[in-house]
């Protein structure tokens, strides 16, 4: 089993010139249901299945189990998913020795930009470069499950 501590903050400044990667993704979602997340995400390269679930007793931290599956499935799981598909565009952002996550969101979530930091350890320090804004961790609205 593995956990996912992650911090999610609004993005208020320009990003796109830093980045060294860039990915278009597709989510869809099996369960929204806070205490047991399922979804499917294709992106440019591999499709995953991850369910995310709550880990008691933590600020921030989620236990994640994610497994590649082939792309032809990955369609067909798409297919059985909730109605809405999240679509956005990650760009890899590094600053210091963290790799920030830049979420640029399309469709009905279009101007939403919203960058995610995992760490090893919740009170973990970063650098915080200039062009984060003002921290969304653990507001339900921000995470993507919640955005179809």
């Amino acid at each position: 089993m593995a956990n996912e501590i992650e911090r999610k903050f609004l993005v208020s400044g320009e990003f796109r010139h830093l980045a060294i990667k860039k990915t278009e993704i597709s989510q869809g979602y099996l369960s929204v249901d806070p205490d047991r997340i399922v979804r499917v995400r294709i992106t440019d390269d591999k499709a995953v299945l991850s369910v995310k679930a709550p880990l008691t007793g933590t600020e921030f931290s989620r236990h994640e189990w994610e497994y590649e599956i082939p792309a032809d499935e990955a369609g067909e799981i798409m297919n059985a998913c909730l109605p809405e598909v999240v679509r956005k565009t990650r760009f890899i952002v590094p600053e210091h020795d963290h790799l920030f996550e830049v979420d640029v969101f399309h469709g009905k979530n279009e101007g939403l930009i919203i960058a995610e930091l995992e760490l090893t350890s919740e009170d973990q320090d970063f650098a915080r470069p200039g062009w984060l804004g003002e921290e969304v961790t653990g507001i339900d609205r921000y995470y993507s499950a919640n955005l179809i």
